[in-house]
């Protein structure tokens, strides 16, 4: 067996994401705009969801119908009830089964006629779902439900790799030049900048002002001051575990927001999400940025899925961090902190993943 696979198959002991904590979070699980009037399927933390929305809102169960574990996202919407395609019973938002057709009083439900209920909300076009009590709010970003900035989706991206390690990507300056030359950075500037990091509770908060490509004609995305080699003011808002808020500047009125949340779909996949707004080029067909977001996150997905571990581990001993990787060195020592991320012992997590947390 290769070194490769066997480092996928039988991870050795560390300190990696809990995803018992983690079910204490608020995550992305879709775009609100992929649901409809049908149930449709999710997983989260290695558990099976069928996302659904009624007259009261979105609701999130577990995918598994009690009775003969059918997956409930294959059934239908009847008012406020989900109903299982393989024998007709009723779910109510609560996940307790409301009503048995083949009973003479379809009424009369066994207490135990019930399925788990998650919470469950809208905002920023994205659905979120905790499978507990989330300890943190969602990030406020005003500027995605101002009606004078411009708005839109990329994504999802999904990786086969751990939600930190997308994150991570994100907030990576020094890869800049050399997968994204020509879009994001410059090879002929490769410094990064200093810049510090302060952690606040949950939320890491930086800035830096960094060496940036000029707009390309393929992807004129950015308000680029054209007249020098063109700099980004970026300050970041990292919200652990898995969402960033990115507000960019170019030293004039205009900006841009990126919005990016990951999913940590199991132990070792992920899916990220992005909602981008800006208040230039408002009559910019939104496939411009889409495509640019397609190209950046295709490149990163090729040099991402080849880390190994697939999962970021915690130890700051386990790789190297000179200055440049601040962020990842106080991210990485906030989660183990806020206990997102502990000691996991030989074999945890091998495989897709469990509500519990088990491989």
């Amino acid at each position: 067996m290769s070194f490769a696979s066997a480092s996928r198959t039988s991870p050795r002991p560390g300190v990696f994401a809990d995803l018992r904590a983690l079910r204490a979070c608020w995550h992305p699980v879709a775009f609100s705009a992929g649901l409809s009037d049908k149930p449709i399927h999710a997983d989260l933390l290695g558990e099976p969801l069928v996302l659904w929305r009624g007259p009261g809102g979105v609701r999130a169960m577990a995918d598994l119908c009690v009775h003969r574990g059918t997956a409930l996202s294959l059934g239908w919407i009847r008012g406020d009830e989900l109903v299982c395609p393989y024998h007709g019973w009723r779910y109510g938002a609560d996940g307790r089964c409301v009503a048995i057709p083949q009973l003479e009083d379809p009424t009369r439900v066994p207490a135990k006629a019930r399925v788990p209920a998650f919470s469950a909300r809208e905002r920023y076009g994205l659905i979120w779902v905790a499978l507990e009590e989330p300890q943190w709010p969602l990030p406020e970003v005003p500027e995605l439900e101002d009606s004078s900035w411009a708005t839109l989706q990329a994504g999802p991206y999904r990786w086969e790799c751990d939600a930190a390690r997308q994150v991570e990507n994100f907030t990576d300056f020094g890869h800049f030049p050399w997968v994204h030359p020509g879009l994001l950075g410059d090879p002929d500037r490769p410094v990064v900048p200093k810049y510090d990091v302060r952690t606040e509770g949950n939320v890491l908060h930086y800035s830096i002002v960094r060496p940036e490509a000029p707009n390309s004609d393929d992807f004129p995305v950015f308000a680029n001051d054209q007249s020098g080699p063109p700099e980004r003011r970026s300050t970041y808002q990292l919200h652990l575990p898995y969402t960033i808020v990115l507000r960019l500047g170019w030293g004039g009125e205009q900006g841009m927001v990126y919005f990016f949340a990951s999913q940590p779909v199991g132990v070792d996949r992920s899916a990220g999400y992005v909602v981008i707004g800006r208040n230039y080029n408002l009559g910019q067909p939104d496939r411009v940025l889409q495509d640019f977001e397609d190209t950046i996150f295709g490149q990163d997905q090729v040099v991402v899925e080849s880390q190994r571990p697939e999962r970021v581990p915690f130890d700051l001993a386990d790789e190297l961090h000179l200055k440049f990787d601040a962020v990842a060195v106080a991210y990485r020592k906030a989660m183990r902190a806020l206990g997102l991320a502990t000691n996991a012992p030989a074999g945890y997590g091998s495989g897709s993943g469990s509500g519990t947390g088990a491989g």
